[in-house]
């Protein structure tokens, strides 16, 4: 709780650098715990604090991740919060894929390894293969270059 205070002071205070480092840390203690919803807000504030970087994919990034939490969980009026700061329309999973696989493929066609999109996604590197495995069985492709091919030819990243 204290290092999304912190964040949120941080980004209040236009100090969007230290309010990212700790909006990322509350973000990954929430997933530790086990608590999505509290995860979910601090992703929001990952992904505004990002955005005040002027790193807007990253932050488009976040701000659908806490989205796919937010409808997981049923958390109404923080969907309708989080499609406020998200750029057009929600965007829809894309040949079969789903939205956190989505932000895999995007990083595997930037180059990012599994640990270090493990780290971007405050995700465990073994979900990170997972992703990848449902990634390949979806669409027509057997390894990450040809998965970051597909993503580029078909307009994902």
């Amino acid at each position: 709780m204290a290092a999304y205070a912190r964040a949120a002071v941080r980004l209040a205070a236009d100090e969007a650098s230290e309010g990212l480092i700790q909006a990322r840390a509350a973000a990954r203690s929430w997933l530790e715990l086990g608590a999505p919803y509290e995860a979910a807000r601090s992703r929001m504030l990952v992904g505004l604090a990002c955005r005040a970087l002027g790193d807007e994919d990253s932050a488009t990034l976040e701000l659908e991740a806490a989205r796919a939490l937010f409808v997981e969980l049923g958390a109404l009026p923080d969907l309708d919060r989080v499609d406020a700061l998200l750029p057009g329309p929600p965007t829809p999973a894309a040949h079969g894929l789903t939205a956190r696989e989505l932000e895999v493929l995007r990083l595997v066609a930037a180059g990012q390894t599994n640990r270090e999109i493990a780290a971007a996604l405050v995700i465990s590197e073994r979900t990170v293969a997972r992703h990848l495995q449902n990634i390949f069985a979806k669409l027509p492709v057997s390894s990450r270059t040809a998965a970051g091919a597909f993503a580029f030819e078909h307009g994902l990243v």
